[in-house]
C-alpha cells in the first residue's frame, strides 16, 4: 500500500501514548522505517474538532487515529461522509476497537501492519446522530467510569484501592432507573433498570471473553439490559464471562433490532460513549448504519471477518 497517503492525528496524552512516552518524531520516524507516507498531526493544544477537519481536508486517503477509543470513535464520526478510510494505531487504555479487528497493540507492529493492510467495511451505531463504533452505556457503570478517570496514569496503589471501594459503594447504592423503550414496530414497553448498554452487533459468548466481537457487518444494534446489579450481580457476571456462561444470567436481557428510542425522566443521562463519559440528551434515538465505516485491517484479518 505504498501509494496510500497517511494523515495521523496523535493523542499523546492518550493512555499508552503518555507511558511510551510518544511523540511526532518518533511516529514520523517509525513510519519511514517502513516506507510510509504520513503527514502526523501532534498538536493536543489545537482543537481536536479543528485537528478533524484539517486531517478530512487533506489529501491522504487514510486517516489514522493514533490514541484511545475516544480519538478513533470523534474521527470516524467525521469519517463516514467521506471517501477516506481510517486506520488505527491503538495507544488507549482498553482499544476495544483494535482488538476486535485483531489490530496488533504493540504500536511498531500496529505501524507495520499498515504496510500490507487492506480496508474493510464495518457498521457504525448512531444515537441522536453521533456515531459510535461499540457501546452506548447508561446506568451505574458511567459513574463507576467516571471515577475511574480521576485515577489514569496515576502510580498510587492506594488511588486504586480507593476506587475499588468507590465502585462497589455504588454499585450497593445504586437505584434503578425507569426506562421507556419504543421500537420500530411503535410498541412501547417501560421498564426498572439498573443498568442498559446498547452496541453495535452483538458481544460474543466464549471461554474468556470480555465484551469482543468477531462479527462487526450484521447490520444490527443489540440492547443488553440489566433489572439488578449488585456486588453479587457483578462477581456473578464476571464468572459468566470467564466461563462463557453470561448471556444466560438470570438478571440479563438481549435483543437485536435496527432502531431504538430509549427515553428516561431527565432531559439528559449520563452515559460512557465508547468508553469516555459524558451527557447525552433524551431522548435517545439509536440506529445502525451497515458497511458505513471503511477501516483499515492487518493481513491477515480476512474482509470475512464479519461474515
Amino acid at each position: 500500500m505504498s501509494e496510500n497517503r497517511y494523515h495521523v492525528i496523535l493523542n499523546a496524552n492518550s493512555g499508552t501514548a503518555h507511558s511510551l512516552g510518544v511523540t511526532k518524531e518518533s511516529l514520523q520516524a517509525l513510519f519511514e522505517s517502513h516506507g510510509l507516507n504520513a503527514e502526523i498531526d501532534a498538536d493536543s493544544d489545537k482543537d481536536f474538532d479543528d485537528r478533524m477537519k484539517a486531517a478530512v481536508d487533506s489529501p491522504a486517503n487514510i486517516i489514522v487515529a493514533a490514541g484511545g477509543d475516544g480519538t478513533i470513535t470523534g474521527l470516524a464520526d467525521v469519517i463516514i461522509e467521506t471517501d477516506k478510510a481510517l486506520a488505527i494505531l491503538p495507544l488507549g487504555t482498553v482499544n476495544a476497537l483494535a482488538k476486535d479487528l485483531n489490530i496488533p497493540l504493540d504500536l511498531e507492529e500496529a505501524v507495520a501492519a499498515l504496510a500490507t493492510g487492506h480496508p474493510m467495511q464495518i457498521d457504525v451505531g448512531e444515537v441522536n446522530g453521533k456515531a459510535f463504533l461499540h457501546k452506548v452505556v447508561v446506568g451505574v457503570i458511567p459513574g463507576m467510569a467516571a471515577a475511574r478517570e480521576h485515577i489514569r496514569g496515576s502510580d498510587d496503589p492506594t488511588a486504586k484501592v480507593g476506587l475499588i471501594r468507590y465502585m462497589f459503594r455504588r454499585i450497593q447504592r445504586a437505584k434503578r432507573i425507569a426506562v421507556v423503550f419504543e421500537r420500530a414496530d411503535g410498541s412501547r414497553t417501560i421498564e426498572r433498570l439498573h443498568s442498559l448498554a446498547v452496541s453495535s452487533n452483538a458481544y460474543d459468548q466464549g471461554l474468556g471473553r470480555f465484551f469482543s466481537r468477531s462479527k462487526l457487518d450484521q447490520g444490527f444494534l443489540t440492547l443488553y439490559t440489566l433489572r439488578h446489579f449488585r456486588t453479587w450481580d457483578f462477581f456473578r457476571l464476571v464468572f459468566g464471562m470467564m466461563f462463557g456462561k453470561w448471556q444466560s444470567d438470570p438478571e440479563l436481557n438481549i435483543e437485536s433490532m435496527q432502531s431504538l428510542t430509549v427515553d428516561f425522566r431527565k432531559p439528559q443521562m449520563q452515559v460512557m460513549f465508547d468508553g469516555e463519559v459524558m451527557l447525552l440528551d433524551t431522548p435517545m434515538k439509536f440506529t445502525i448504519r451497515p458497511l458505513a465505516l471503511t477501516v483499515i485491517v492487518p493481513e491477515t484479518v480476512s474482509t470475512e471477518i464479519a461474515a
